[in-house]
């Protein structure tokens, strides 16, 4: 962003914000304080906790002006992970929030437990020690006696769901007051990770992917129903789905436009988008007052409906098919991070964590791997799984 629109921005008394892939500024979208705003605040769940309708991503974020940013205009609830940037990220938000009274935000971090499986099931590796050990490293950055949600990161099947050590330490780390409340993020079977959820009764809050994209919004769309009646909090991440709907980046997804279509549904009660410059905040601080859709708004989403786009599903249909069974749905994340999120490191850590090389589908002739909704996926596997082989400092 230029000097000129960062000195407007900041006498807007704003200060800044980090995203994933969110279009450039609305017309017409200004940056008042909070006080001037008439923001939309949903109750999450059973925790009787009031969010903003927008709420903030912070995982690529790396400008605490940003952060401030949020605060100023009336965006208190920020999501971290303990893996995000090395831990960067949590020390980031740690040292911004410091500033603030601990009760003027609402902080949730996520920890991948170890030793998950491809198929995500746990192992003798997934411990109760391991995980906590995770999370209090994750107190330590952000500098902070307890987080307000702790969610299992990345979770996809009924054993990890009900995997006993986890709901067990979930439980000790709130009756400890490290944690308020406890939760799930998932990225794939997500109707039946909330279902599962919703059966086991011990969990508070569901952090899942929901948007326009998904080739099974529908069945989202219910589960989100069923959690917010039965009481949990549902958070909406990858409400952009991708955010560019082509490698080039030359066409964006309305922002706005994406968050409206999540929003619509009374269940979910607020989304994450990611934000990366000030211009991005921008770009969505109207939907915090106004989340009704407008007819170019249906129109810019009708026609995105109609493209591939770069959001993968991550229903492991093509897996079945491929004879090398490669991680197909985390290869085309990795494709979504580095070509619509424009993260190379993102897109290369999640390679790195699967153990792909550089050119997997070398020595197949044929790609038998077919996707649902129409993905090259040899190119799209060639393509990405390049980064692997670059060196790290040379990756954004």
């Amino acid at each position: 962003m230029d000097q000129i629109n960062r000195r407007k921005f900041l006498k807007s008394g704003a200060a800044g914000a980090a995203a994933i892939v969110v279009a450039g500024p609305v017309a017409g979208s200004s940056l008042v304080s909070r006080q001037d705003r008439k923001i939309i605040y949903r109750t999450l769940g059973r925790t009787g906790l009031k969010v903003p309708v927008v709420s903030m991503g912070v995982m690529r974020a790396d400008n605490p002006g940003l952060v401030t940013a949020c605060m100023e205009n009336g965006i208190n609830f920020f999501d971290t992970a303990n893996g995000y940037q090395n831990g960067r990220n949590e020390e980031m938000l740690g040292t911004v929030l410091g500033a603030y009274p601990r009760d003027s935000f609402i902080i949730t971090t996520k920890v991948k437990p170890a030793g998950v499986d491809r198929a995500g099931l746990p192992t003798a590796a997934t411990t109760a020690a391991s995980f906590e050990a995770s999370f209090n490293t994750s107190l330590q950055r952000l500098k902070m006696d307890y987080v307000d949600i702790l969610y299992v990161h990345d979770v996809s099947t009924t054993e990890l769901v009900n995997y006993q050590p986890l709901l067990e330490l979930l439980a000790k780390l709130k009756k400890q007051g490290k944690i308020r409340f406890s939760g799930i993020s998932t990225h794939r079977n997500e109707p039946q990770v909330i279902e599962l959820m919703i059966k086991n009764g011990q969990y508070d809050v569901v952090l899942t992917s929901y948007n326009f994209m998904q080739a099974y919004r529908d069945q989202v769309s219910e589960a989100v129903r069923k959690a917010s009646e039965a009481g949990m909090g549902v958070v909406a991440m990858k409400t952009i789905a991708g955010g560019f709907l082509d490698r080039e980046r030359t066409k964006p997804v309305n922002p706005s436009a994406a968050l409206k279509w999540v929003l619509a549904n009374p269940g979910l009660h607020t989304t994450i988008p990611g934000f990366t410059a000030f211009e991005h905040l921008q770009s969505v601080l109207p939907v915090l007052e106004n989340i009704t859709m407008t007819e170019q708004e249906k129109k810019d989403i009708s026609v995105a409906e109609t493209i591939a786009g770069l959001y993968c599903n991550g229903c492991q249909t093509c897996t079945a098919s491929c004879p090398k069974n490669l991680p197909i749905p985390d290869i085309m994340r990795a494709y979504m991070y580095g070509y619509g999120y424009g993260s190379t490191l993102m897109a290369y850590n999640l390679l790195s964590e699967d153990g792909v090389g550089a050119d997997p589908c070398g020595d197949c002739s044929i790609c038998t791997a077919k996707c649902i909704k129409g993905f090259n996926i040899r190119e799209k596997i060639a393509d990405i799984c390049r980064v692997v082989e670059l060196p790290q400092e040379f990756l954004a």
